[in-house]
């Protein structure tokens, strides 16, 4: 027992089994291919009968649906920068990856889509499509804000583990961004790791300029799990200011073998999942987004190899997004965002589970009868709203960015049988925020100020806190060299605060652990938010024509040090006399358990400090590009009462190369990747290694591409740091190769 300073909840841990017994999980497969086969065949031919519009339509972006179009991944703009920018041109550790890197990387889950990105980590034990995301050492509760076409994921249930999941396909997606750091200020209240922001698949970059209407159908197999996945994929331009697309995807895998040749228990899983989409121009200038993303997942737990329960999530997210924006009134750029999210997930018992079950109340042996329900519901309602207005005052040019947010929480979690949901309990969670942001900029020098303010309430039928407070921001860059080859060369310093109101779970968990043995769970209404303060410096560069006429090269490497007071944690050694731990006689409960008279508690450490370093370089040009990350994290201890203990949740050091030529007027591409990742510091459980990929793609003809890649070649058996530990560690896939198909239609 002691300190667990990764924030891991402490409930029953268990581990997911395969579904191939389950008769909801047969009906989900034949519904999923069903809608996939139907889908297709229905957008195809619907499509082909369309008749074509006489007028060629300009493409937003630069990019079309075969990929990036030119430039460099450093090159694309952000979405998530209220101000337009790039990430080459953006003062802050930012990355993007868009839709020719998520095709090479033939993601099967969230997982592989950020491969090689430094700073981030994306945390998935065997049931591999909830994910949680870690950036630089800090997740889970809102430390990182996941977004989804501007609406935020923030479910969780407890357990040991990961306390907060998300559920988004990678089919679904056309591009991926992450900012590293509470320099995101501007994006919503607790981000004081950053931000992921994730946009699905829109008609404007599925259609070619000529195309009216497109249509394609891709079909993948993956050896490691014998996992199929079937894609269909439709949009139709009604007019130059009306278009609609929709996604479908099935996803059915068995359990996957590790390095070792062993099967990991649990790793099977069946998922439906789609999105609609609709954009409305209704003037010149302004331009409105419709959207729902959708998902069914299904999994089994298991405990000493029994499956005791089966698991059905259903999430449903909408969105609308209006942005008008007039280059003749230059104090006009205006961002309205509003979403619901509403995840659902039930959990049912399969057998009787007796020996070693605690009443979460009394602490007292009880039974749980096979059928028994729990449910957990999250509605989560945010809006947001912005502006930028650009003018000049003398020769300094400003970008003044300014607007609010607000997030409310409802989880409801329902037991009738007296189990899982002190764990996770019910209640109601508001945040808010307003911000402004000003972006000046003056020959070779840029600054930007920025300060927000966040309150937070939390209520429940038994406690309630709340709270508010200022958070700055200033960065400054210098451009120091004319001279070419240094003219591309900028330098910049960062100090940024960050908010974090505590969850519902952290403030109002309570109740006797449930299995093997029993000890108390103590609210904690007076936790107090945590403080994120960042120090950060970086380098970006870039330069063009380097070796030969066309290529580019972009460069960006930072230095960041993070000291995060009132770090919120579970203390699990709470001593017996402290207030609210009562001393109960230690007894038998059964053989070889007991009840401990301690207790645990969510509470406030005294500082938590991260520092590392992060890189990231391409190089590109026609003939092949190169890419090469870096990610050391270092120095990462949480101290209490003048102790100190390593954070748990820092992920390991590692090192990204990767490789690609071009053959056959960019008809053909193949290359590879190498990554090392180092054992971080106080894991014993974790252990040094490297993984060796390689990928393919063939595109045949405008209607056919071909997509191969083999993951860890050489069979590496590993495990992911953040699911490794003395007690129970999760490894991950060895050796797969993947192949798919594309067919594509459009006129």
């Amino acid at each position: 027992m002691g300190l667990v300073v990764g924030g891991e909840a402490p409930a029953d841990r268990f581990e997911s089994g395969d579904t191939s017994g389950s008769t909801r999980r047969l009906a989900l497969r034949s519904l999923g291919a069903l809608l996939a086969g139907v889908a297709a065949i229905a957008l195809s031919a619907s499509f082909a009968q369309a008749q074509q519009v006489a007028q060629t339509l300009a493409q937003t972006d630069g990019e079309t649906a075969q990929g990036s179009g030119g430039g460099t991944l450093l090159d694309k703009i952000l979405l998530t920068s209220r101000t337009g920018e790039t990430a080459i041109e953006s003062l802050s550790s930012s990355s993007h990856v868009d839709q020719e890197q998520l095709d090479r990387r033939m993601a099967t889950t969230p997982t592989d889509v950020f491969f090689g990105v430094p700073g981030i980590t994306m945390q998935a034990d065997a049931r591999r499509t909830a994910s949680s995301v870690n950036i630089r050492g800090l997740q889970d509760f809102g430390r990182v804000q996941v977004i989804v076409d501007g609406a935020r994921q923030d479910f969780n249930r407890s357990g040991h583990g990961t306390g907060s999941t998300f559920w988004i396909d990678p089919d679904l997606i056309q591009s991926a961004e992450v900012i590293r750091g509470p320099v995101a200020n501007t994006y919503g209240s607790g981000a004081i790791g950053g931000v992921v922001f994730f946009d699905t698949k829109d008609a404007t970059n599925f259609l070619k300029p000529e195309e009216n209407w497109a249509t394609s159908v891709t079909g993948r197999y993956e050896t490691n799990g014998s996992g199929w996945t079937t894609s269909a994929t439709g949009a139709y331009r009604f007019s130059p200011d009306f278009d609609v697309l929709g996604n479908i995807v099935y996803r059915d895998y068995g359990t996957y073998k590790d390095g070792g040749g062993d099967r990991v228990a649990g790793s099977a899983f069946d998922v439906l999942g789609g999105l609609l989409k609709a954009t409305v121009r209704p003037s010149e200038n302004g331009e409105l987004k419709l959207g729902w993303v959708g998902s069914s997942d299904g999994w089994n737990e298991v405990s000493g190899g029994v499956p005791t329960s089966d698991l059905a999530m259903k999430q449903n997210t909408f969105t609308a997004r209006y942005n008008l924006t007039d280059e003749d009134r230059s104090w006009l750029d205006l961002h309205v965002n509003a979403s619901y999210n509403k995840t659902d997930l039930d959990r049912t018992y399969l057998t009787t589970l007796s020996g070693g079950q605690f009443d979460p109340v009394t602490g007292r042996p009880t039974t749980i009868p096979a059928g028994s329900r729990t449910t957990y519901d999250l509605d989560t309602w945010s809006f947001d709203l912005w502006n930028t207005s650009r003018f000049e005052t003398g020769a300094l040019g400003h970008e003044l960015t300014y607007g609010g947010d607000w997030v409310s929480d409802d989880m409801a979690t329902l037991d009738p049988s007296g189990g899982q949901d002190t764990y996770t309990p019910s209640g109601k969670r508001r945040v808010g925020g307003a911000y402004v942001q000003d972006k000046m900029e003056w020959e070779w020098l840029e600054v930007i100020a920025a300060l927000r303010y966040d309150s937070y309430s939390l209520d429940s039928a038994t406690a309630g806190s709340s709270g508010d407070r200022l958070s700055p921001r200033i960065t400054v860059g210098v451009t120091p060299f004319e001279s070419a080859g240094l003219d591309g060369l900028q330098l910049y310093g960062t100090y940024a605060e960050g908010y974090r109101s505590p969850s519902i779970t952290e403030t109002l968990m309570n109740g006797m652990h449930p299995t093997g043995v029993t000890f108390p769970f103590l609210p904690n209404p007076d936790l107090r938010p945590e403080v994120g303060k960042t120090w950060e410096v970086g380098v970006n560069y870039k330069a063009d024509s380097v070796i030969e006429a066309g290529d580019a090269l972009r460069l960006k490497a930072a230095y960041f040090n993070n000291d995060v007071d009132d770090y919120i944690s579970l203390n699990d050694n709470v001593a017996v006399g402290t207030p609210g731990c009562a001393f109960m006689p230690l007894r038998p409960i059964f053989a070889g358990g007991s009840y401990i008279p301690i207790c645990a508690q969510y509470q406030n450490y005294a500082n938590a400090k991260i520092r590392g370093f992060e890189f990231e370089g391409v190089y590109d040009a026609g003939w092949g590009f190169a890419g090469l990350s870096a990610s050391v994290i270092d120095g990462h201890t949480v101290s209490y009462a003048g102790l100190s203990e390593d954070l748990k949740t820092v992920p390991s050091s590692q090192v990204t190369a990767q490789l690609g030529f071009r053959f056959l007027e960019d008809r053909l591409t193949v290359g590879g990747e190498v990554q090392h990742n180092g054992k971080p510091k106080g894991n014993a459980a974790a252990d040094d290694y490297t993984l060796v990929n390689a990928f393919a793609s063939y595109k045949a003809n405008d209607s056919l591409k071909f997509d191969f890649r083999v993951d860890n070649i050489f069979d590496v058996k590993y495990a992911n740091p953040l699911n490794a530990s003395t007690t129970s560690t999760i490894y991950e896939p060895g050796v797969s190769v993947k192949l798919a198909a594309t067919v594509r239609f459009g006129g």
